[in-house]
This record gives C-alpha cells, structure tokens and sequence, in this order.
C-alpha cells in the first residue's frame, strides 16, 4: 500500500481527514445556532452577522487565512493570550483545522437555516402555547425535523475543509507531516520533477473520500427522514 504513495502523502491525507473532522465537530454547534438565530430571530444587526458570517464565502482564502494569522498569530490580538497559555494555533494542525472550519462555515449554516426556514413556525407556536419551553421546543420539534439539514451541511463543510487551500497555506504554511494537507501535498508533488503519478492517485484519494462522504450523507439523510416519518 505504501508503495502506491508515499508515505508523506499517506499523512497528508489522514492530517486532512482530521482536520476535516475537527472542524466540522467544533463548528457544528455553533453553526446550528447561528443557522437558528438568522431564521427565526430578529435582532439589531442581524443583515451584518449574515454578512460576517458569508464573509469567507466573497473574501479570498488567501486573505481569509492572513487575517487568521493577523488574529491567531503569536503576536494577535487572541493569539497572544492564547500563546501565554500555550495554546498556539499558527503553523499547528490544529490552525489548519479553525482556517478550514472557518472557510466551510457559510456552507453549513446555509444548509441548515434552510432546513430550518423549511419547518412550519405554526408546530412550534402550537408548542409553546402548550407551556413547552424554547429548549424543548427546539429539542423534541425543531431538532428531529431538521436532522437531514444537519446532516447534508456537515457533509458539505466535511468536503469544503477537505479540499481548503489558500487560508490553510497562508494561516499554518505547508509543512510535511504537521500541517501539509491533501491539497497542500498535491500542490507541493506538482513542483517535483516527476510527481505526476503521485497528484494523480492522490486526487484520486480525494476523489473516493468525496464520494464516500456523499453516499454516507445521503443514507444518512434517508434514515433520518424515514425515522421523523415513522418508518422502520
């Protein structure tokens, strides 16, 4: 197997699955959250925190990632703090993992406010006049009937962190076996004489997680709708 690829590009591609998966487990919360507040709430500011929120969507990465440097740097304004507890982000996978949750946050939150904006506001009226609290009202009626939402922005942020590149680069750089990602080591394969093979079974690679990624998200996404349909 490893004579297939190398085993540099073999960490390249299991530091870009968890960094995916870090990413998408850390900006889930918060997305749906987020997803929730912009459909039902209304509140000063609410166009700007839309705004803010698509941001990483009109930006380029590479800006997106030099503000994430500005920011979380050694010397930024967080990242300061943050390094005299001796947490440091830049030029760590773990920098790599904030750059691509950041980048694939608009695409989760679209996805699940639309989700969110498609279940009748009437249920939860009904519930709350029944003395059901917000939290349980999210929790037994909002929640289940937005599962498939969920499910289908996680996928679609697991896939955007995937392939991240620019705010990933310009935020942790391109360093092998600590923060060279699956993009990041196609890109560096490209500049060696000869690393044509390597680029293609790597895109490959990335190829078949992507595809992996979408059937489980839509099997997924079928169980959940037969579940609320009460299907067994």
């Amino acid at each position: 197997m490893s004579s297939w690829l190398p085993p540099e590009a073999w960490e390249a591609v299991a530091l870009s699955l968890r960094v995916s998966l870090v990413a998408v487990a850390l900006s889930l919360p918060l997305g749906i959250f987020t997803a929730y507040a912009l459909a039902r709430w209304n509140f000063a500011g609410k166009q700007i925190v839309n705004g803010l929120v698509h941001l990483p969507l009109i930006l380029p990465p590479v800006v997106t990632g030099y503000l994430l440097l500005l920011t979380f740097g050694r010397m930024g304004w967080l990242g300061a703090p943050l390094s005299s507890l001796g947490i440091t982000l830049a030029f760590r996978w773990t920098g790599a993992a904030l750059a691509a949750g950041v980048m694939a946050f608009p695409l989760m939150v679209r996805a699940i406010r639309l989700a969110i904006e498609a279940v009748d506001p009437g249920l939860e009226e009904a519930a709350a006049t029944l003395g059901a609290s917000r939290s349980r009202i999210f929790a037994t009626i909002t929640l289940p009937l937005i599962l498939p939402g969920i499910v289908a922005g996680a996928v679609i942020a697991f896939a955007k962190a995937m392939g991240e590149f620019g705010a990933t680069i310009t935020f942790v750089s391109n360093i092998p076996g600590q923060t060279q990602t699956l993009p990041s080591a196609i890109y560096s394969f490209l500049q060696v004489p000869g690393g044509e093979g390597t680029v293609t079974r790597l895109v490959l690679v990335a190829v078949g997680i992507a595809m992996a990624a979408l059937v489980a998200s839509e099997w997924l996404a079928r169980r959940v709708a037969a579940r609320i349909r009460g299907e067994r």
